[in-house]
């Protein structure tokens, strides 16, 4: 006769969000030792992580905190379905996430997977949690902002899911009401680039050369050229570089103007969408 009770079974589950019928296999296995259980559990959630390990993440969550020291934390932690993503183990998962990686200011994901958290590393955290939800799951992206305050916008594409769209912008200045707002145009117009300085100048050279073979094609005179190129480049940093956007709730006024008028300077954002 098994040597441990329903209780037993029930404690477990709550702990680890296993299974009913793995729960008790490894009760059994255990001969009733609730930490040899764990034990068995995690190896079994371990070994089915490298099955998993070519799997797609399209799914999973946008988080971010302000650090409080001149800088903001922004993280993409990615999951297999939106099952998994809207659970509750998974957002308490990147909670404790953010809160390592903040804690250790890193920069990049592999700094960031090696950072500590509760006696382990982020990595370990994130293998372990996996292995219970039974997804791959993989911290994809993390950026570490820098201003003098944060404005941080995360925005939820469904209501049955967690934020899915979310930006850190740091500035400077005292109208926090305008720099939120400048952070939910980001989440709609997604720059890649502060300002058309910030563009790389072989970015900004192919684009050069792209719209001046399209305008000679259309016959454009060649007088004309010059300033139909840079009409066109001006086009194109409007899609790119943030200050030189339309502004997304008056489109009559550039979000440089809206920024200026406000007595804001930004100072650098970070933008991420689950999956993209």
């Amino acid at each position: 006769m098994a040597n441990f009770t329903l209780e037993d079974v029930k404690t477990l589950r709550e702990r680890l969000g296993t299974g009913m019928v793995d729960t008790k296999n490894a009760l059994v296995e255990a001969d009733g030792d609730l930490e040899k259980a764990v034990e068995i559990l995690r190896l079994k959630g371990a070994k089915g992580n490298a099955k998993r390990a070519d799997r797609s993440t399209a799914e999973g969550l946008v988080a971010a905190v302000d650090n409080g020291d001149g800088t903001g934390t922004l993280i993409e932690l990615a999951c297999e379905t939106d099952f998994v993503a809207k659970g509750d183990k998974f957002v308490a998962l990147a909670e404790r996430v953010l809160a390592a990686v903040a804690a250790a200011r890193a920069e990049t994901v592999e700094a960031a997977l090696a950072a500590p958290a509760d006696g382990k590393t982020v990595a370990d955290v994130i293998s372990e949690e996996a292995a219970i939800l039974g997804e791959k799951v993989e911290l994809r992206r993390i950026r570490l902002v820098k201003g003098e305050h944060f404005a941080i916008y995360l925005h939820k594409t469904s209501k049955d899911l967690p934020p899915q769209v979310g930006v850190v912008l740091g500035y400077a200045g005292d109208d926090a009401d305008t720099a939120r707002s400048i952070a939910q145009h980001i989440s709609f117009a997604d720059p890649e680039y502060l300002s058309r300085d910030d563009v790389p100048a072989e970015s900004v050279e192919k684009e050069r050369a792209i719209v001046e073979q399209i305008s000679r094609e259309e016959g454009k005179p060649e007088a004309a050229l010059p300033k139909i190129i840079e009409g066109r480049l001006g086009a194109y940093f409007k899609q790119v570089a943030l200050l030189e956007q339309d502004y997304a709730k008056d489109n009559k006024l550039s979000v440089r103007k809206v920024v200026e008028d406000a007595g804001l300077s930004v100072s650098d954002f970070a933008r991420f969408k689950v999956g993209a």
